[in-house]
Parts: C-alpha cells; sequence; structure tokens
C-alpha cells in the first residue's frame, strides 16, 4: 500500500482528542484554518470539498501555508519537519493513508491528536485485492503465468477451497472484511492479532505465545497487520519454517513486515511456493530486483488500495465539525500501540 494505500491498520480506536464542549454544542460560524500538505492535484479535489462541505474553513495547500500559527488542523501524509514549530496550535493531524507508519510519532507534539483515514473505498478496494490474492494463490496463477511465459502448457492437480487453510495476520477493519469475502468460497479460516479477538466462523489467536499454533494451520499466509516495531520484520525465515511446507503467502500490508533475503531463500527450499506481494522494502524496486522477476512471484506496484479524495475529503469535513463540538472522531490512533 503506497501513500493511497493499504498496507494496513489492525484496529479501529475511538477517542475524543481534544476540546470537550457539551455534547452538540456547535461551532459551525467559527473560522477554521486548515492545513494540506501532499498531492496538489489531488489537493484541487479536497478544496472544493471543502469550500462546498465545510465553507467556513480556510483551505490553504502547502507551501502557501499563510500564518502557520493560524492552523489547527493538517491533512499530510508526511507534516513538515519542525511541526510543532511550524504549526504551533495544531490541534489534529489528518493522516491521508490508513497507515501511520510513515510518521516519526517523536516529532508529532503529544498534544496533537493524530487521525488515520477510515474510508468505505480503501477497505473496499483492500478486500477486492486481497480476494484475488487468495484466490490466485489457491489455484496457482503464478505458477502459470511462469508458464505462460516460458511457453509451457502444463496442469496442477486441482484443490478443493475446503481443503486449503487461509490464515490472516490482522483482524481489524481490513482483516475481518477479508474474512467475510472468503467465507461463502469454504476456506478453513484462521486469524492472528495481537490482542484476542472472537469471530463468527474463523479460529482465532493471539499474541506471541499462539503465533506458532497459528502459522502451523496456514496453507496461504495473509498479512494484513499495521507496521510497527512489533510487527516489522514479521515474514522473516522463523515465520516461513512454522508454516506447512509448500505454503503460500500474500502481502498486501507494507514492505516492511518482509525480510526479502528470507523469502528468497523459502521459496528456493520450496518452504514458500509462491508469493503475490504488493508492497516491497525500497519502491520502486530496482529492475534487477530478485522477487520483481522471480519466476513464482508476481508483484504488484502498491496498487491493493487507493483513498478517494472526494469520499476522504467528506470525510475529514465530518471529523472536523463532530472534533469542533467535542465528539468522538473515528481512526483517532494509540501512540502506544503505534496505530
Amino acid at each position: 500500500m503506497m501513500s493511497q494505500s493499504t498496507g494496513m491498520a489492525e484496529s479501529d480506536i475511538e477517542q475524543t482528542g481534544g476540546p470537550r464542549p457539551e455534547p452538540g454544542q456547535q461551532a459551525a460560524s467559527q473560522p477554521i484554518a486548515v492545513g494540506y500538505k501532499s498531492d496538489p492535484v489531488r489537493g484541487a479535489v479536497w478544496s472544493e470539498v471543502f469550500r462546498s462541505k465545510l465553507p467556513q474553513a480556510s483551505f490553504r495547500m502547502w507551501p502557501e501555508i499563510g500564518a502557520g500559527e493560524t492552523v489547527e488542523y493538517l491533512i499530510a501524509w508526511l507534516p513538515p519537519p519542525e511541526l510543532g514549530r511550524v504549526f504551533p496550535n495544531l490541534k489534529v493531524l489528518f493522516s491521508i493513508g490508513a497507515g501511520i507508519d510513515q510518521l516519526n510519532l517523536d516529532a508529532i507534539p503529544p498534544h496533537v491528536t493524530i487521525v488515520r483515514m477510515l474510508d468505505p473505498d480503501l477497505t473496499r478496494g483492500m478486500v477486492e485485492y486481497a480476494t484475488f490474492g487468495v484466490l490466485a494463490l489457491h489455484r496457482d496463477i503464478p505458477h502459470y503465468v511462469s508458464d505462460q511465459q516460458a511457453g509451457h502448457w502444463s496442469y496442477r492437480r486441482l484443490q478443493r477451497a475446503a481443503e486449503r487453510r487461509v490464515g490472516i495476520m490482522g483482524l481489524g477493519i481490513l482483516g475481518q472484511a477479508l474474512a467475510e469475502s472468503l467465507k461463502p468460497f469454504g476456506f478453513p479460516l484462521r486469524g492472528w492479532s495481537a490482542s484476542p479477538k472472537t469471530i463468527e466462523g474463523m479460529d482465532t489467536f493471539a499474541g506471541p505465545e499462539q503465533f506458532g499454533a497459528f502459522l502451523a494451520g496456514c496453507d496461504i499466509l495473509v498479512c494484513l497487520l499495521p507496521l510497527t516495531d512489533a510487527t516489522r520484520g514479521i515474514l522473516c525465515r522463523a515465520t516461513f519454517e512454522r508454516l506447512p511446507m509448500g505454503a503460500r503467502l500474500l502481502n498486501a500490508a507494507r514492505g516492511g513486515h518482509l525480510i526479502e533475503d528470507d523469502l528468497i531463500a523459502a521459496l528456493a527450499s520450496g518452504r514458500i511456493d509462491c508469493a503475490i506481494l504488493d508492497v516491497l522494502q525500497s519502491e520502486p524496486p530496482a529492475e534487477d530486483h530478485a522477487l520483481l522477476r522471480h519466476p513464482r512471484v508476481i508483484v504488484t506496484p502498491h496498487i491493493a488500495s487507493a483513498t478517494l479524495p472526494q469520499a476522504a475529503a467528506e470525510r475529514v469535513c465530518g471529523l472536523i465539525e463532530r472534533h469542533r463540538s467535542g465528539l468522538p472522531m473515528e481512526g483517532v490512533i494509540d501512540r502506544r500501540r503505534g496505530y
């Protein structure tokens, strides 16, 4: 997932984060200064939405931001260096992406509330991609693509979905939505998350102590985890060795989850049969990148999902109105957990 994507978040934490007037108290008539620091083409769409939905807002595009001390809300993928100095009265930072691993939380003043993007279109796109990925791995598509490129015509034994166990790492909004999408196909479903979850029709596991038991029953492993200090590099040799021989891998979260050399070694040994990757450590990768050219790996250029500017801008307008009325905002991150 790039700035639009997914990547990928495991929980949806709802907090107020900010001033607390009496619930329902409206601040509609008060002027609002909103900064925007991201793609200017998309920013033009954001500007039009704000003009229509939140006309009392002064919407300012970086770097023509004006008096930084008046800006209370900032919409950005990467905020400017020295955020506290540039925007000393900032109250809320809206991350354009669903994940916030691109942010240096230590550089963001503690009084600033950070909100990640929760967008139905973003979820829908990720579910489409991940469902495609699971089905492609199940039906041996990486092998058939490789055979086609080599000019081979060959068959592989068809396996019933009921015989292919799918494990989902990350059971937040995205993971649960993917599970619902896969249920009609009849895959036995397993899920793993940092904290215990109960999900109908799925065997769930939680925490480091249950990670091995989870992996042992995954024929297809899907990573939709948020990228944190605890999950960075989690797709590694130790993880692959706990999977059944010949397991398949789908990573649609972040490139930082995967130790690429370990995957290359696992593919060579047969521990991992094939993989679909939407993210890599470095993007774009070098033309001779081993995974980009591997015959049993399909790589897509971080396109699993995208935030649509119209819908995202409308969502943020609504969140700003809630914040100014002292109401909870959906998507506020927990700094201690990193998502």
